[in-house]
């Protein structure tokens, strides 16, 4: 980010009367100065000022160590009658944009805590509660000759039906009218069962989906809409 340090000069005042302690045959002034810092963000000036003494002649800074009791009261007195900075803190056009982008950044974080969950539609909520016998939903099961393996040896899609509950183990039915390839629902049978229903758990359970595995392995279910 752009920062910058300027001393800006606010007056000059001789000072006849006071002896040059580094020459005391030279004359000397009396600088009087305030910091101003700038960002891209804003610009700071500082509130206090403060004195310099310079050698007139060889513009050389005389350090304050050498500064005497007289040149202290000196400083101190025009420094007190130094103007007013005109202002201590201003931000710049790319700074108030800056703010405003973080109030609205806040104000856009606050809200979205704030505001009232959306609500859950029917089937997101039909799809988060646990089978129960007579339950029938649309999804697809990949079966395998063994367990662990990764490639099914069939795929079918269709409708399943909740036959048997014992726990946390259900009994998934097919239907009578499983496609081996994906049609649209409406065109699969699902009103008639295989009597039989393989035993599985839960394996994931969401709003949008659940998913079994077969308690010996070899098949796993996908629903995605109950009926």
């Amino acid at each position: 980010m752009f920062f910058a340090i300027n001393k800006i000069e606010q007056a000059v005042h001789r000072t006849d009367g006071l002896h040059n302690p580094k020459n005391p045959s030279k004359p000397m002034v009396l600088g009087i100065y305030r910091t101003q810092s700038r960002t891209a963000l804003f610009t700071v000036y500082s509130k206090k000022a403060y004195g310099e003494f310079w050698d007139d002649e060889t513009q050389k800074k005389i350090a304050n160590r050498y500064w005497t009791p007289e040149m202290k009261a000196f400083a101190r007195q025009k420094v007190a009658e130094a103007p007013q900075p005109p202002f201590i803190f201003k931000l710049t056009i790319v700074g108030w944009i800056f703010v405003a982008i973080m109030i609205a950044t806040m104000g856009l974080i606050v809200y979205q805590e704030m505001k009232p969950p959306v609500p859950k539609s029917a089937e997101y909520v039909a799809m988060e509660q646990a089978p129960v016998v007579g339950d029938i939903y649309l999804g697809r099961y990949e079966a395998f000759k063994e367990a662990g393996e990764r490639i099914a040896s069939e795929i079918g899609f269709g409708w399943f039906k909740v036959v048997k509950v014992e726990g946390d183990i259900y009994y998934m039915a097919k239907s009578t009218g499983i496609s081996k390839t994906h049609k649209p629902k409406e065109e699969l049978n699902s009103t008639d069962f295989e009597t039989e229903g393989t035993p599985v758990k839960i394996t994931e359970q969401a709003g949008y989906m659940i998913n079994m595995k077969a308690t010996d392995g070899k098949m796993e279910i996908y629903l995605t809409e109950k009926k």
